[in-house]
């Protein structure tokens, strides 16, 4: 194997393949990156079983050949190298880098040691890459951290003909997003549970080109593997992931069709009044929020500890309501939405509330006003306890 690449361009795809690569891999071969050099350029893969990534790029190559060596330390070295093209040989059991003057020998990994890698399912149909990208960065904000809960630490993705919705909960908090796509059949319909980073980072690292493919494929049992691809510098990229197994719960349902009371409330103000008072909230103790007449007054701290109390203009519908928020899960509701203007939606002050964004006027571009037109992304948060 012998090739020689530009250093920026390889630099990116070896990143961005082994960005997956697991921290402790439970056999030495999946902390490799497998480096195959053929008459089409180079391809780049790593996979531990779960998620696979794919990376092709150009090159010039003088003998065609396969190699696996460590994907962190590969990483870090083209990271470190100077802006001149690079030349990587296998030499017996190391290959050889070099880079103006940098000489780097790496120690090489048994290839017949290495897994096959999953094949791509057939493409469902296609997103534009940044509308994607933003949408599941807004559904994984509520999506399950804990190991011990596996079914929600993912992203529920339901396909419905020309639309997508995401879904995500941690039980304390649920994010509903919906976004348009082309499918490759009018009348799709799939429904997938994607693990939560896995989606988010190949989302985010996706956006170079216009469109994201999305290929899924579920078997008889309920596993299935959901695939990505899109452009890179320099060649496809492509990710697989397998499906989580298990039942997403039934969270439709929680968002209510009618609301007592609603406010609407500037956005940027109300997020730096919750990053102020919420400097004195003890650990795991609510910021209150009160909602009067044209006022919205945030409360935190008690007793003899530090106090806080700010008051923000408000247009409050419905009667006068007292509840308080996890601040954190509540900032991370807000900065996840788009518009200047949030509106909280209760039922009562002991149920969650839903949030969304409207225009700051209250209209869209086309003069309907926003009641009309329900924003794509709504976050709905569950209340804390107020201490007495």
């Amino acid at each position: 194997m012998k090739f020689r690449v530009e250093r920026d361009v390889l630099a990116d795809a070896v990143a961005w393949a082994a960005r997956s690569l697991p921290v402790r891999p439970s056999v030495p071969v999946l902390a490799g990156l497998l480096i195959e050099a053929g008459d089409d350029g180079l391809l780049l893969s790593t996979f531990d079983y779960e998620t696979s990534a794919r990376a092709s790029l150009d090159a010039d190559v003088s003998d065609a050949g396969t190699a696996l060596v460590s994907g962190r330390l590969l990483a870090d070295i083209c990271r470190s190298l100077p802006a001149k093209p690079v030349e990587m040989v296998l030499d017996g059991a190391r290959v050889q880098l070099t880079c103006g003057s940098a000489r780097f020998s790496l120690q090489t990994m048994p290839v017949e040691d290495y897994p096959s890698l999953p094949s791509m399912p057939s493409a469902t149909g296609t997103v534009a890459s940044d509308v994607f990208a933003h949408a599941v960065a807004q559904a994984v904000t509520a999506a399950g951290r804990d190991d011990m809960l596996p079914v929600l630490t993912g992203v529920r993705v339901e396909i419905e003909g020309t639309s997508i919705a995401l879904l995500a909960t941690d039980r304390f908090r649920l994010a509903q997003r919906e976004l348009g796509w082309d499918p490759h059949s009018p009348d799709e319909s799939a429904a997938a549970l994607v693990p939560a980073k896995v989606l988010g980072d190949t989302a985010k690292s996706l956006t170079v080109g216009s469109e994201v493919t999305i290929a899924l494929a579920t078997g008889g049992t309920g596993e299935g593997i959901i695939g990505f691809e899109g452009t890179g510098p320099g060649g496809v990229r492509r990710t697989t992931t397998r499906l989580l197994d298990g039942e997403f719960p039934k969270v439709r349902s929680l968002f209510p069709s009618e609301h007592l009371t609603t406010a609407r409330v500037d956005k940027a103000e109300l997020v730096e009044s919750v990053k102020r008072v919420a400097l004195v909230a003890e650990r795991n103790t609510a910021v209150q929020l009160a909602f009067g007449d044209g006022v919205l007054t945030l409360d935190a701290g008690s007793g003899d500890e530090a106090q806080a109390s700010e008051s923000i203009q408000a247009d409050v519908d419905g009667e006068p309501l007292t509840t308080g928020f996890n601040p954190q899960f509540l900032l991370d509701g807000l900065t996840a939405i788009d518009e200047p203007v949030v509106e909280l939606a209760f039922t009562q002050a002991s149920k969650p509330v839903v949030m969304s964004g409207v225009p700051r006027d209250g209209a869209d571009a086309n003069g309907t006003a926003a009641s009309a037109a329900p924003s794509d992304f709504r976050y709905l948060l569950m209340p804390r306890r107020l201490l007495s």
